[in-house]
């Protein structure tokens, strides 16, 4: 029997894809503090508190908030007076809090992970992952099918 897959991307022809996807629109609040995407507190972490960057990428969904990371040095993430090594599993972590937070607080966005079900999910670009990202595709993917599998085993 072959599974079926469903390619997280912000543009894709499936709206449980775009939905998925980092770059939507779906905002979110972390420790009290209010992000607009996923994509946008990736990106604004990498700047320490105070930067006039890290309140811009907050506030910012898809290609406007990943252009953000671009200017970062990439050695230290910086939440709530914490400075956390890039790429380091604290850094991970908190990246997959964000993630959470998106979907236990937007029932639009778990309605899309839940219509998911039974489905593989992926995350191809067409492009390999950067060397220098901490959220390759294969655990992006991971997190949220965790989070999927939590949410079905909830409602039972």
């Amino acid at each position: 029997m072959k599974m079926l897959v469903l390619n997280i991307g912000s543009k894709s022809d499936d709206w449980r894809a775009r939905r998925l996807s980092n770059f939507s629109a779906v905002s979110f609040v972390l420790d009290g503090e209010k992000i607009a995407s996923v994509e946008g507190f990736i990106q604004g972490i990498k700047f320490p508190e105070g930067h006039l960057a890290r309140q811009q990428a907050f506030q910012s969904v898809g290609v406007v908030a990943k252009r953000f990371g671009k200017k970062a040095k990439r050695k230290l993430v910086w939440w709530k007076k914490q400075a956390i090594p890039y790429g380091s599993l604290e850094h991970q972590e908190l990246v997959e809090r964000a993630i959470r937070a998106k979907f236990e607080q937007n029932s639009n966005a778990m309605k899309a992970l839940l219509a998911s079900e039974g489905m593989v999910l992926t995350h191809d670009l067409r492009h390999p992952d950067p060397p220098n990202t901490i959220l390759p595709a294969e655990v992006f993917c991971d997190i949220l099918t965790r989070i999927r599998e939590e949410a079905i085993q909830a409602r039972k």
